[in-house]
Protein backbone atom coordinates (compact mmCIF):
# COMPACT_ATOMS: atom_id res chain seq x y z
CA UNK A 1 0.00 0.00 0.00
CA UNK A 2 1.34 3.34 -0.92
CA UNK A 3 -1.23 5.67 -0.95
CA UNK A 4 -4.56 6.49 1.36
CA UNK A 5 -6.97 5.16 -0.86
CA UNK A 6 -4.94 1.64 -1.20
CA UNK A 7 -5.17 2.02 2.79
CA UNK A 8 -8.72 2.40 2.41
CA UNK A 9 -9.66 -0.34 0.39
CA UNK A 10 -7.78 -2.64 2.34
CA UNK A 11 -9.83 -1.34 5.53
CA UNK A 12 -12.86 -2.06 4.14
CA UNK A 13 -11.71 -5.09 2.42
CA UNK A 14 -10.87 -6.51 5.70
CA UNK A 15 -12.50 -9.43 7.53
CA UNK A 16 -12.38 -8.24 10.73
CA UNK A 17 -11.45 -5.84 13.54
CA UNK A 18 -8.27 -7.50 14.10
CA UNK A 19 -6.91 -7.90 10.39
CA UNK A 20 -8.30 -3.78 9.82
CA UNK A 21 -6.26 -2.42 13.46
CA UNK A 22 -2.96 -4.49 11.90
CA UNK A 23 -3.43 -2.53 8.53
CA UNK A 24 -3.61 0.76 11.19
CA UNK A 25 -0.70 -0.35 12.68
CA UNK A 26 1.37 -1.05 9.44
CA UNK A 27 0.13 2.46 8.07
CA UNK A 28 1.47 3.94 11.09
CA UNK A 29 4.82 2.07 10.91
CA UNK A 30 5.23 3.25 7.09
CA UNK A 31 4.74 6.77 8.29
CA UNK A 32 7.30 6.66 10.45
CA UNK A 33 9.75 4.84 8.28
CA UNK A 34 8.60 7.70 5.91
CA UNK A 35 9.49 10.61 8.46
CA UNK A 36 11.68 9.75 10.67
CA UNK A 37 12.26 13.35 11.62
CA UNK A 38 8.33 14.12 12.78
CA UNK A 39 9.26 13.44 16.68
CA UNK A 40 12.08 16.39 16.17
CA UNK A 41 9.30 18.23 15.07
CA UNK A 42 9.24 21.76 16.35
CA UNK A 43 5.97 23.00 17.87
CA UNK A 44 4.67 26.18 18.10
CA UNK A 45 5.49 26.39 22.21
CA UNK A 46 9.17 25.30 20.84
CA UNK A 47 9.13 27.86 18.82
CA UNK A 48 7.64 30.66 21.54
CA UNK A 49 9.76 29.71 24.22
CA UNK A 50 13.05 30.37 20.91
CA UNK A 51 11.52 33.62 20.48
CA UNK A 52 11.28 34.32 23.94
CA UNK A 53 14.65 32.80 24.78
CA UNK A 54 15.73 35.20 21.74
CA UNK A 55 14.03 38.12 22.69
CA UNK A 56 15.62 37.83 26.44
CA UNK A 57 19.14 37.50 24.74
CA UNK A 58 18.73 40.56 22.76
CA UNK A 59 17.61 42.07 25.72
CA UNK A 60 20.34 41.50 27.72
CA UNK A 61 22.75 42.90 24.61
CA UNK A 62 20.86 46.21 24.86
CA UNK A 63 21.60 46.46 28.31
CA UNK A 64 25.60 45.30 28.20
CA UNK A 65 25.98 47.70 25.29
CA UNK A 66 23.99 50.42 27.34
CA UNK A 67 26.21 49.60 30.43
CA UNK A 68 29.58 49.36 27.94
CA UNK A 69 28.44 53.00 26.74
CA UNK A 70 28.24 54.11 29.84
CA UNK A 71 31.55 52.77 31.04
CA UNK A 72 33.00 54.05 28.09
CA UNK A 73 31.58 57.81 28.54
CA UNK A 74 32.35 57.40 32.43
CA UNK A 75 35.87 56.69 31.46
CA UNK A 76 36.30 59.58 28.89
CA UNK A 77 35.02 61.64 31.20
CA UNK A 78 37.30 60.48 34.32
CA UNK A 79 40.08 61.02 31.64
CA UNK A 80 38.94 64.58 30.12
CA UNK A 81 38.54 65.77 34.17
CA UNK A 82 42.23 64.58 34.57
CA UNK A 83 43.44 66.21 31.57
CA UNK A 84 41.75 69.15 32.87
CA UNK A 85 43.35 69.26 35.92
CA UNK A 86 46.46 68.23 34.33
CA UNK A 87 46.58 72.00 32.36
CA UNK A 88 48.75 74.87 33.94
CA UNK A 89 50.36 75.89 31.43
CA UNK A 90 49.85 76.98 28.06
CA UNK A 91 46.09 76.62 28.35
CA UNK A 92 44.88 77.77 25.08
CA UNK A 93 46.97 75.21 23.54
CA UNK A 94 46.14 72.61 25.72
CA UNK A 95 42.50 73.38 25.45
CA UNK A 96 42.87 73.39 21.67
CA UNK A 97 44.27 70.01 21.55
CA UNK A 98 41.96 68.54 24.27
CA UNK A 99 39.15 70.08 22.08
CA UNK A 100 40.12 67.98 19.03
CA UNK A 101 40.89 64.83 20.98
CA UNK A 102 37.72 64.63 22.59
CA UNK A 103 35.89 65.60 19.36
CA UNK A 104 37.47 62.55 17.37
CA UNK A 105 36.77 60.25 20.64
CA UNK A 106 33.32 61.46 20.09
CA UNK A 107 33.45 61.03 16.61
CA UNK A 108 34.86 57.53 17.26
CA UNK A 109 32.77 56.08 19.53
CA UNK A 110 29.30 57.32 17.53
CA UNK A 111 30.97 55.06 14.75
CA UNK A 112 30.97 52.44 17.40
CA UNK A 113 27.64 53.24 18.73
CA UNK A 114 26.73 53.00 15.08
CA UNK A 115 28.29 49.94 13.95
CA UNK A 116 27.30 47.88 17.01
CA UNK A 117 23.37 49.18 16.22
CA UNK A 118 23.69 48.10 12.62
CA UNK A 119 25.21 44.57 13.85
CA UNK A 120 22.74 44.40 16.34
CA UNK A 121 20.22 45.32 13.55
CA UNK A 122 21.25 42.74 11.37
CA UNK A 123 21.46 40.01 14.28
CA UNK A 124 17.88 40.80 15.31
CA UNK A 125 16.77 40.53 11.44
CA UNK A 126 19.06 37.68 10.97
CA UNK A 127 17.13 35.89 14.05
CA UNK A 128 13.84 36.89 12.88
CA UNK A 129 14.58 35.45 9.41
CA UNK A 130 15.85 31.96 10.97
CA UNK A 131 12.32 31.95 13.26
CA UNK A 132 10.21 32.65 9.96
CA UNK A 133 12.10 29.90 8.41
CA UNK A 134 11.41 27.70 11.26
CA UNK A 135 8.16 28.79 11.19
CA UNK A 136 7.69 27.87 7.61
CA UNK A 137 9.70 24.69 7.91
CA UNK A 138 7.15 23.80 11.19
CA UNK A 139 3.91 24.33 8.25
CA UNK A 140 5.61 22.24 5.64
CA UNK A 141 6.21 19.24 7.31
CA UNK A 142 2.57 19.91 9.92
CA UNK A 143 0.10 20.27 7.37
CA UNK A 144 1.01 16.63 5.28
CA UNK A 145 0.57 15.21 9.22
CA UNK A 146 -2.51 17.50 9.77
CA UNK A 147 -3.97 16.18 6.53
CA UNK A 148 -2.93 12.66 6.50
CA UNK A 149 -4.03 12.42 10.12
CA UNK A 150 -7.88 13.94 8.74
CA UNK A 151 -8.12 10.86 6.50
CA UNK A 152 -6.81 8.73 8.97
CA UNK A 153 -9.92 9.58 11.52
CA UNK A 154 -12.37 9.69 8.71
CA UNK A 155 -11.80 6.82 7.92
CA UNK A 156 -11.81 5.52 11.35
CA UNK A 157 -14.84 7.17 11.67
CA UNK A 158 -16.05 5.71 7.90
CA UNK A 159 -14.84 2.26 9.04
CA UNK A 160 -17.38 2.68 12.99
Amino acid sequence: MTSSVALYEALTNASDERSRARLIAEAFERLEERYPQLPDLATQADVRESELRLRHEIEQLRVDLAREIEQVRADLTRDIEKLRADLTGDTEKLRADLTSDTEKLRAELSLDIEQLRTDLTRDIEKLRTEVERVKFELLKWLLPVMVGQVIAIAALVKLL
